[in-house]
């Protein structure tokens, strides 16, 4: 059975759908397009929350050696890239198109186990050629191209598979997935809030038009509420589940965002587009199953 701890699961697509939709929301609709300050809101609500959940004992946090830690902060340069790039993407392009993108990152880590590690199979090369060709074809195909969108997409991806190569390669294993993620809150804070002011988000967003209405203040409180919790559900549903559950778990939380994303949000798509999206799902699903079964 491919999907196991259906609370814990259902609770992690339950975030992440509400989570994706409103960073969408506040990037799309309400237009704050400021990622300096956005990015630096919701990593700063996330760090301080899991600080305050650790002091309380409700989660384990060991940061006890120094040079963990600082062999860790290239992976953080990346999260910081990440979700940078992922916002700047996400403000330009529909959720599923944006998504699509996204999971091509694997092309990426498959590289890395094929020619590096020799490790990958047959199938798990061809669920990847299928993302690589969806992400690959879709600008061609998308009715609303933004060639900005992509650009950033296209960043965003290469940090994502950046990043797990990254933790493939890293050694210490003293840091679990909530440690990594508390140095990456503390890093990412420091780094975006004085990068705020070069980049002129700062002075900029003083200027937004929405600054002093609730709708606003209330989206940028949920958004990091909501990214705060699916990190948390994120991590508890992987130590608790096999590899090829979570993945299980993860493709279900896109394809229910992708499926829903069209009904809140203006997309534009013809029958390439949706064969993009779909075989795109199509190699996600083959993932998902060579992870499951190890082939």
């Amino acid at each position: 059975m491919y999907l196991k701890r259906p609370a814990g699961g259902l609770a992690f697509c339950l975030f992440y759908l509400a989570s994706c939709f409103t960073n969408k929301y506040v990037l799309s609709v309400l237009q704050f397009t400021y990622p300096t300050l956005f990015q630096g809101w919701q990593t700063l609500v996330g760090g301080l929350l899991l600080h305050v959940f650790w002091k309380l004992g409700w989660v384990e946090i060991n940061l006890c050696s120094r040079s963990e830690i600082l062999s860790w902060l290239p992976a953080s340069v990346l999260f910081v890239g990440i979700i940078y790039a992922g916002s700047r993407a996400l403000s330009r392009l529909p959720i599923p198109v944006f998504l699509t993108v996204h999971s091509a990152s694997e092309v990426i880590t498959c590289g890395f186990q094929k020619f590096v590690q020799k490790e990958t199979s047959h199938l798990k090369v061809c669920s990847v050629l299928c993302l690589l060709v969806a992400a690959v074809c879709l600008p061609l195909c998308d009715t609303q191209f933004d060639p900005n969108g992509y650009l950033w997409a296209l960043i965003h991806l290469i940090c994502v598979g950046a990043y797990k190569v990254f933790h493939k390669l890293w050694k210490p294993n003293s840091l679990s997935d909530l440690d990594q993620q508390y140095i990456n809150y503390v890093f990412s804070v420091v780094l975006l809030a004085s990068a705020s002011h070069p980049a002129g988000d700062l002075f900029s967003a003083l200027d937004f038009p929405s600054l002093y209405f609730y709708r606003f203040h209330s989206s940028c409180c949920a958004s990091g509420l909501l990214g705060f919790f699916l990190m948390l559900h994120a991590v508890k549903l992987k130590s608790s589940t096999t590899s090829g559950q979570y993945a299980a778990w993860s493709f279900l939380a896109k394809l229910i965002t992708a499926s829903l994303s069209p009904f809140f949000f203006v997309m534009t798509a013809n029958v390439l587009t949706i064969s993009c999206l779909v075989t795109s799902g199509i190699g996600e699903a083959l993932l998902v199953y060579t992870e499951r079964t190890g082939t």
